[in-house]
């Protein structure tokens, strides 16, 4: 942990920070109460190590301007004049422990081994939290397809290894939460799982946010910060979308697969890291390395066990169980009486390719579940796309105009996107002319009964 010292005496300051240095932890220091909210402003901690009586301070009333600038700081209270009504009152400012002066190092290691502790919790019950929308979406990997049996048999055998494992696919084949049920089946299934997206940031900020930078490291950085590698130890590192990932960044992580080890940006010393990890991308990486985007070398370490995930319309048995472990999932959501489909409503999901995958079904069923009059969702509850009323591509060439083309088919690619910024990338615009756009539109709308289909929820 990066624990602050806070003491007026120097050499109280020095023989905490050697014992906590004795304990592998990183330590800074801080003589008075303007001193320590300047380091707050400019760094994070993880603890901190405070003396009530600071010269003429106060500090208890540190205690909150400390919390107000670091929430999640933990203050441990250490002083000569130990009461108590003190130890009750450093509680309620929001101090976690107090320890009396002359205090053993042995107190010291045990104080923060609770901090350890609750911070292993506290990380566990948000994992098991973030876990939870995923958990019933498990049955997207329960199939009646002989070859993706096969697949997915190969999926379970590799969660037991510490091997990589690059997952292949279309956009909403369900990579990321087959990523997750990866974990939750590995030796690592009881440390984190942390998600790295690759195409999110630009590349300076995306290798501070993979690898953590020290302070002054580039412009901006006026703090330090540990980086994803560093919060999976011990667990899984999943990076979504690695064909996005900049070329520059790439021999970084080819030394991370293979040396298992890394630097912050900034930091000359190399670091050991224990993680394991799981790629995922719907872009073909042999084309990207044949166009000198992606490292050859770097695609063979990613390439150790390869799953490739079917599109939705690979799996026509599994699409009546889908649907129906997915309406199941949102009837129950939205509290609706929702019990099946018409056989007019399980043709029209049968006869339709399904270009989003698992995404789009999910955003098309919470959405009939949504808006169905009944206690069984039928063909029009289903977007017009869906229904056939207007099968794709049945606008081209009538005498429409360009404006309700682009339209139409922006309002679709909406739909079976993953989120706007998706969206505009396909589309090839700019993400706040797309927001511009659907809010032209949802303005300009008028009810049409059935016919009115609203873009899906993802979006």
């Amino acid at each position: 942990m990066r624990i602050l010292i806070i003491d007026d005496e120097a050499h109280i300051r020095k023989t905490t920070s050697v014992t906590l240095e004795t304990l592998g932890h990183e330590c800074e220091e801080s003589r008075n109460g303007a001193d320590t909210l300047a380091l707050l402003k400019k760094s994070s901690f993880d603890a901190a190590f405070l003396d009530l009586r600071l010269g003429d301070e106060n500090g208890l009333e540190l205690i909150p301007k400390m919390l107000a600038l670091e929430p999640k700081l933990n203050v441990i209270v250490f002083t000569a004049y130990s009461s108590i009504d003190t130890a009750v009152e450093a509680m309620r400012r929001g101090a976690v422990d107090y320890i009396a002066k002359p205090f053993m190092p042995e107190q010291i290691r045990q104080s923060l081994a609770r901090i350890e502790n609750n911070q292993r919790l506290e990380n566990r019950v948000v994992e098991l939290e973030s876990m939870l929308p995923s958990s019933d979406a498990f049955s997207d990997f329960t199939t009646q397809e002989p070859v993706v049996q096969k697949l997915f048999e190969t999926a379970r055998k590799a969660a037991a290894s510490a091997a990589t494992i690059l997952l292949l696919g279309e956009s909403g084949t369900g990579k990321s939460i087959l990523a997750r049920a990866l974990h939750r089946h590995s030796p690592q299934r009881d440390n984190a799982f942390v998600t790295v997206a690759c195409p999110s940031l630009s590349r300076e900020l995306l290798e501070s946010e993979l690898f953590g930078h020290v302070r002054g490291a580039f412009t901006g950085a006026v703090g330090e910060t540990w980086g994803k590698v560093k919060a999976a130890e011990g667990g899984t590192l999943f990076l979504d979308e690695i064909g996005e990932l900049p070329v520059e960044i790439q021999p970084k992580l080819l030394r991370l697969l293979q040396e298992r080890e890394y630097e912050r940006v900034g930091d000359s010393k190399p670091r050991k890291a224990n993680v394991r990890v799981i790629a995922a991308t719907n872009r073909r990486l042999e084309d990207l390395v044949k166009e000198g985007k992606f490292r050859e070398d770097l695609y063979y370490r990613l390439n150790v066990i390869t799953v490739e995930l079917p599109s939705l319309r690979q799996r026509p048995l599994d699409l009546p169980a889908l649907a129906q472990e997915n309406l199941r999932i949102f009837a129950r959501q939205s509290a609706r009486p929702i019990k099946g489909f018409t056989p007019a409503g399980m043709s029209a999901m049968q006869r339709y390719p399904w270009p989003g995958n698992l995404r789009e079904l999910r955003n098309v069923i919470e959405r009939a579940v949504i808006l169905a009059p009944g206690d069984k969702i039928d063909v029009n509850d289903f977007p017009d796309n869906l229904r056939g009323a207007q099968p794709s591509g049945a606008m081209i060439g009538n005498r429409v105009s360009l404006e309700e083309l682009e339209r139409e088919h922006i309002l679709r690619i909406i739909e079976v996107a993953g989120s706007m910024d998706e969206a505009a990338q396909i589309l090839g615009i700019d993400p706040a002319t797309l927001y511009r756009k659907r809010k032209r539109y949802a303005e300009t709308a008028e009810p049409q009964g059935d016919s009115a289909a609203e873009p899906a929820s993802t979006a």
